[in-house]
């Protein structure tokens, strides 16, 4: 039997699953946790791998292995291979008013036109614009800005800070791919290129693609930042070093996380995807790529050749989370409140902005409770309402695709979030499509292990993806009228 490996580096752990490579079959699997934050130093990463690998038991028997990460975090590099500053993070929002002005200086239809998407703070473009502005002395040492996925896959192959890694700080060798180039802000997806120009207006320095032809050239500009070699789908960057494997292991080419959980489910056209995990995320797989100027949309590439618009949201399980220790009960409990209160919550609405909102541009937005009165403040309304307002959230973004003239034939409902009753139950209620729960499994991590297989073989396997669970249809309309009405409030007082 032929193994191979799949990693999610997600912004809370790291995830390792070791799959048949013929059928998809889980053989082992592995935890490691990552701290808390919106800026982490990617040793942490690092060391939550090894650790995860270990938990699975380790690489032997694998024949290749590939890593998809959180998109967005900045990491930057100077030319001995060191990180020169915690990453930033997509959930770290200090660099709203960067992208404002971002968005100002080129126009938001001709950034959607340039790549896809109108800048807010979760991309990289923002964070390195910030960087320059606020970390100048930082700024002038950086010599290559990489992605999660970037920085894991080239220490993999045994590059990284002299003196510290077999291989040393080749930063020529960083490579990325397709997908998670298309979340940084400078990269088209319709030419499958870097638009260096939009990466020379934000950081005020050159830029070149390692591995290109003007990687070598002699007209390069001496301080140009490195950015990585942009690897096809199916391709792969090299073979695990064997110090740190101890037997041959070749790699995928990585992604970026949504793409890859769209990889791992088998994602088809007229599908969307709803991930209820950190963040929220709702995605449909198109045959075009897309630009939409309000920013709601941005429209990434997938990890298969495809594009993969894309609607996010800041607020997520944690929303439960919030209001479940607010109530002080757990998950299975709140479950049970949220399904004894009627749909609606007895017009208990809550927005979820509690970190701030990306999907809509409202990174100093707060959450808030409306609709309470002496018969509506009860325990179950307000568990329901976290419940509705969560996903409202993320309705509008099924919203949003649909606009753009995607077609949504049914929804494939996953994320640790989604094992709950509650959450299954008010799904039906809030989206006007057919629900599917695919079994539970981690999902960004298998679909890693699809490009780790599709470089192994040459050919993208097709493997089986069960079903959990169908609720029943039951679209109720009003809660997203009473949610819309409390939303635009918001969004209206700024």
């Amino acid at each position: 039997m032929s193994l191979v490996a799949g990693v999610d580096s997600s912004t809370q752990s790291c995830k390792v699953v070791v799959l048949d490579a013929d059928t998809g079959a889980l053989v082992r699997e592995g935890r490691a946790g990552h701290p808390e934050g919106t800026e982490v130093h990617p040793d942490h990463w690092w060391q939550a791998l090894s650790e995860a690998l270990d938990d699975a038991g380790g690489l032997a028997g694998v024949s290749a292995l590939s890593v998809g990460g959180q998109q967005h975090g900045m990491v930057l590099l100077d030319r001995d291979g060191n990180v020169l500053r915690p990453a930033l993070l997509w959930n770290d929002t200090r660099s709203a008013e960067s992208a404002a002005a971002l968005t100002e200086e080129v126009g938001a239809e001709d950034y959607a036109k340039r790549t896809g998407l109108v800048p807010v703070a979760s991309f990289t473009v923002t964070k390195v614009r910030w960087v320059r502005d606020h970390e100048p002395d930082i700024a002038s040492r950086v010599a290559a800005v990489a992605l999660p996925h970037d920085w894991l896959t080239w220490r993999l192959r045994g590059y990284g800070p002299a003196g510290a890694s077999p291989l040393g700080p080749d930063l020529g060798q960083l490579t990325t791919d397709r997908s998670d180039a298309s979340g940084t802000g400078y990269w088209n997806p319709a030419n499958g290129a870097y638009d260096l120009e939009l990466f020379s207006l934000a950081f005020g320095r050159d830029a070149v693609e390692a591995g290109t032809d003007a990687f070598g050239a002699s007209g390069a500009a001496v301080d140009a930042a490195i950015l990585p070699r942009v690897l096809a789908p199916g391709a792969s960057p090299g073979i695990v070093h064997a110090e740190i494997a101890g037997q041959p292991i070749l790699l995928g080419a990585g992604a970026g996380d949504n793409a890859a959980a769209a990889l791992g489910l088998g994602a088809r056209a007229g599908d969307v995807v709803v991930s209820v995990g950190t963040s929220g995320t709702v995605c449909a797989v198109s045959d075009e790529p897309i630009g939409d100027p309000s920013g709601t949309v941005a429209g990434f590439a997938d990890a298969s050749g495809l594009f993969l618009p894309i609607a996010v949201t800041l607020n997520a399980a944690r929303v439960l989370t919030s209001v479940a220790g607010l109530l002080g009960v757990d998950f299975d409990e709140l479950s049970r409140l949220a399904l004894e209160a009627e749909p609606g919550a007895g017009g208990v609405v809550l927005v979820p902005y509690f970190e701030g909102e990306r999907t809509p541009n409202l990174p100093h937005a707060t959450a808030s409770f409306s609709g309470l009165t002496i018969a509506s403040t009860t325990r179950s309304n307000i568990a329901r309402a976290a419940v509705e307002g969560m996903l409202c959230g993320l309705a509008g973004g099924l919203d949003a695709l649909r606009a753009l003239g995607h077609p949504a034939e049914r929804l494939l409902l996953i994320g640790g979030a989604v094992q709950n009753p509650a959450v299954q139950r008010i799904a039906a209620q809030v989206f006007d499509l057919p629900v599917l729960v695919p079994s539970p499994g981690e999902y960004v991590a298998r679909g890693a292990a699809v490009q780790a297989a599709w470089a192994l073989t040459g050919e993208r396997p097709a493997w089986n993806v069960a079903l959990d669970g169908k609720p029943e249809p039951d679209f109720r309309p009003a809660i997203l009228e009473q949610y819309k009405v409390e939303q635009h409030k918001v969004e209206s007082a700024g």
